[in-house]
C-alpha cells in the first residue's frame, strides 16, 4: 500500500490520465488509499487474535508496515506544508525509538514491560484521524476539516511525547541494570 500511497502524490499526473486530476480528487484518494491500509491493518490484526494465527515474523512485520505508512503519510503531509517538520519527527521519532525499545526489552525477556497500554492505542487513534483528516483537507459538509486535523495531529504529537515517557518509564529498571 505504501508504494500505491506515495505514487498518489509524486506521479505526474499524465502518466494516467490527459488531463491533470484535480487536487480534491488527489485528496480523496490518498485518504481512501489510506483508510484501506488502516482497515485492513486492523482487520487482520484482529483475525489473528480471534483465530490464532499469529506467528512471530507476523508480531515483528506488523507494526513495522504500520510505522512505514505513518511515516510516508507524515513526510508527505510535511511536503504539502499540512504538518510542521517538527510535529512529524516527534511522531517519527518516537515511533523509532520505541520500536527499537521493544526489540531490546524482547531480547532481554522483559517485552511484557513495554506492551502496548492505553496511552499508546489513543495516540494511535488520534494520529490516524488526524492524518485521514490532513490528507482529505478539504471540507467536509461545511466542516473545515483542514483545522481540526491541525489541532489533532499537534494532541497526537503531545500524546506521542506522553507515551514515550511512559515507556521509558515502564523500561527504566531493565535499562538501569545493563548500565
Amino acid at each position: 500500500m505504501i508504494p500505491v500511497f506515495v505514487g498518489i502524490f509524486y506521479l505526474p499526473a499524465n502518466a494516467v490520465t490527459p488531463d491533470a486530476m484535480p487536487a480534491h480528487w488527489v485528496n480523496l484518494t490518498a485518504a481512501s488509499v489510506f483508510i484501506l491500509a488502516a482497515l485492513t491493518d486492523w482487520l487482520d490484526g484482529y483475525w489473528a487474535r480471534k483465530y490464532h494465527q499469529m506467528s512471530k515474523f507476523g508480531a515483528f512485520l506488523d507494526p513495522v508496515a504500520d510505522k512505514l505508512m505513518v511515516a510516508a503519510a507524515l513526510i508527505v503531509l510535511v511536503e504539502l506544508h499540512r504538518v510542521g517538520a517538527v510535529v512529524a519527527l516527534i511522531i517519527i521519532g518516537r515511533e523509532i525509538a520505541i520500536s527499537a525499545l521493544r526489540e531490546w526489552m524482547a531480547s532481554i525477556g522483559k517485552s511484557a514491560n513495554v506492551a502496548v497500554a492505553m496511552v499508546g492505542k489513543i495516540k494511535t487513534a488520534a494520529q490516524m484521524v488526524a492524518i485521514i483528516l490532513l490528507l482529505w483537507y478539504d471540507p467536509l459538509f461545511g466542516v473545515n476539516i483542514q483545522w481540526l486535523g491541525e489541532w489533532l495531529i499537534v494532541i497526537a504529537a503531545l500524546l506521542t511525547l506522553v507515551s514515550m515517557g511512559y515507556y521509558l518509564r515502564a523500561a527504566w529498571p531493565a535499562i538501569r541494570e545493563t548500565i
